[in-house]
């Protein structure tokens, strides 16, 4: 998780607005408004908030299980443009990464008890997971026909949480962009995006450490830079003296042990957010040995991976941008 430092000195005009949708806390802080516009446009991102978050909710009533039904039955789901589109993307990045990211694994996802908002320690017999990793689901197992979605195979349970973040940081950068707003920063539960800058500083956020109190290391970002982390310190269970996180290895079945966290910065286009998103969990599946491979089979230049040891690891580009002992002295 990110947590957002305040960029700004007594005489600046920053306002936030504050709410929790996709079972975390996001904020939007609005800078160079009246504080009467800056709330109402802080109040029309959390209204498209929860929007997304009632369309792509994996495991309540919404759009995407009503996609997810349709595949167990064999049949094809009337979808709109947006569905269609976000999903494309999906399985555009799902096989950018060799299939480490994979949406398609909700079925596992939902065997280790993580589509709920109350986790409680699970153990999933060896034989139920080798069973959903030999359906083999993948994301380029779905067939678009215009915007009707159907699936090759019946396994394939969309779960959406590890991306639906990231283009939730998108549409709300669009609104503000739409509106003209000169600054803004968005946070959705610690993955972030910067509008311009908060008068002649930057906006500046803290990495926090996933073993310990505080944070790790600041960074600045600039217009359109996204700043996204996945880690094992929010969404766990403890059993058994392990710590499963919620990222699952789709290639194994099995919960992720090895990775405490994992940082990225994104910039250009209209989906930084998006990738910042989803670029960080084939990172964070592949691991200390392998990571710099795939960043580098992503594009990604500004990355940073702390392990289980607690080793901090990181791209040259990622350590010019960092400020913050812990950081520096990995």
């Amino acid at each position: 998780m990110l947590l957002f430092l305040a960029a700004c000195s007594r005489n600046d005009a920053t306002y936030r607005t504050k709410g929790e949708v996709f079972g975390t806390v996001v904020d939007v802080s609005i800078y160079g408004e009246s504080e009467a516009r800056a709330n109402q446009l802080g109040e029309r991102v959390m209204e498209e908030f929860g929007r997304l978050h009632k369309k792509f909710h994996a495991w309540k009533p919404s759009e995407l299980t009503a996609l997810n039904d349709a595949i167990a039955r064999g049949e094809p789901y009337q979808a709109d443009a947006e569905m269609v589109d976000l999903l494309k993307a999906a399985t555009r990045l799902a096989e950018e990464a060799g299939h480490t990211f994979n949406p398609a694994v909700g079925r596992l996802i939902r065997l280790w008890g993580f589509q709920t908002s109350d986790i409680r320690p699970q153990g999933p017999s060896p034989e139920e997971i080798k069973r959903l990793v030999d359906a083999n689901p993948r994301m380029s197992d779905l067939v678009f026909e215009g915007t009707k979605i159907s699936s090759r195979n019946p396994t394939v349970m969309l779960d959406l949480g590890g991306y639906a973040k990231g283009y939730a940081l998108d549409r709300a950068a669009q609104i503000l962009r739409a509106e003209g707003v000169k600054a803004a920063l968005i946070n959705v539960g610690g993955n972030l995006l910067a509008i311009g800058q908060p008068g002649k500083r930057l906006w500046t956020v803290g990495i926090q450490d996933p073993r310990g109190a505080g944070m790790i290391a600041t960074v600045e970002l600039h217009d359109g830079e996204a700043v996204g982390t996945s880690g094992d310190y929010q969404r766990y269970f403890m059993k058994d003296g392990k710590r499963h996180g919620h990222i699952i290895d789709p290639r194994t079945g099995q919960t992720v042990d090895h990775v405490a966290a994992v940082t990225i910065i994104t910039s250009g286009g209209k989906d930084a957010g998006t990738r910042s998103d989803g670029y960080t969990k084939p990172l964070f599946v592949i691991g200390p040995e392998n990571w710099q491979a795939m960043a580098q089979r992503l594009g990604l230049k500004e990355v940073m991976l702390i392990d289980t040891k607690k080793n901090v690891m990181m791209t040259p580009a990622m350590r010019e941008r960092m400020s913050g002992s812990k950081a520096q002295n990995g």
